[in-house]
């Protein structure tokens, strides 16, 4: 029974939603309307506030403090998670953009971070759950060929990152950090397809393009070549952060019951577009 006086709707499943910035919270605000929500961030003050916020509107919320590159944090998210649940949804969006970090924080982050989660959250999904993971057009538009990828996909290895970089034939940028996560998060979720399915539950990623956000406000700042991108956008804007919870409220759903191990671009055609253009 609810708390007379309360938002609390015990009867909910779950919606874990790591990442608690503007795309995270949209999103968890979306979800939030059929679930219950634990939102994790590594920001305990930004979290308490975000919580505040919710409340005043409305959803059954909790919060947790989770760094993703702290494979003990991930693991006590993964404990929380499972004393709150059913889970049904796990919605990763953490992540850090090419200006928010250096090579190796980039790639911890938005990788070893992502891989944890997924491994940490597995053995404690409910079945029909969904794992949706926010990854990046930048993910489609290189390849790396299989030596390179084959040490991308073990990025829980001990020595991951000295492999990667031993491979690499150019400097080890924040831009190409963020293009090799983000092609790696896409393949990770077709990786994992199976022992998802395994489980009853599926695993998917969501390919933004170009996202009217504060970190994308950052990169139009700081990346002056992201306005070309945006010239070249057939649908000529930015999309906004409910166009992208319109699509993870979908995939999480049961209408998209049979979409698993695959990703999701939602970029107005930009990738096409340049994919196009490359071949031309």
């Amino acid at each position: 029974m609810p708390n007379i006086g309360t938002s609390e709707r015990p009867e909910l499943p779950l919606a874990v939603v790591v990442g608690a910035g503007g795309m995270g919270m949209a999103v968890a605000r979306r979800l939030g309307q059929s679930n219950r929500l634990l939102i994790a961030d590594r920001n305990a003050a930004h979290l308490e506030v975000q919580l505040a916020g919710l409340k005043v509107e409305g959803y059954d919320a909790a919060t947790i403090t989770c760094d993703v590159a702290n494979a003990n944090d991930v693991q006590a998210l993964a404990a929380r998670a499972k004393a709150l649940g059913p889970v049904r949804v796990l919605a990763h969006v953490v992540g850090l953009s090419p200006s928010m970090g250096d090579f190796r924080t980039i790639m911890t982050v938005n990788l070893t971070g992502a891989c944890r989660v997924a491994d940490a959250m597995l053995p404690i999904v409910a079945p029909g759950a969904c794992a949706l993971f926010i990854s990046s057009m930048a993910g489609h538009l290189r390849n790396f060929g299989p030596e390179l990828e084959a040490v991308l996909d073990a990025p829980l290895e001990s020595d991951f990152l000295d492999r990667v970089e031993a491979l690499l034939q150019e400097p080890t940028t924040s831009i190409l950090a963020y293009m090799l996560t983000k092609s790696s998060l896409n393949r990770m979720c077709r990786r994992k397809a199976k022992e998802w399915g395994d489980r009853g539950a599926r695993i998917v990623s969501l390919s933004p393009g170009l996202i009217a956000t504060p970190m994308g406000a950052l990169e139009f700042e700081r990346q002056p070549a992201k306005f070309d991108l945006l010239a070249a956008t057939p649908i000529q804007r930015e999309g906004t952060m409910l166009e992208i919870a319109n699509v993870v409220e979908f995939l999480c759903s049961e209408k998209a019951s049979f979409i698993s191990g695959t990703d999701i671009l939602v970029d107005g055609g930009l990738t096409g577009t340049l994919q196009t253009a490359s071949t031309a």
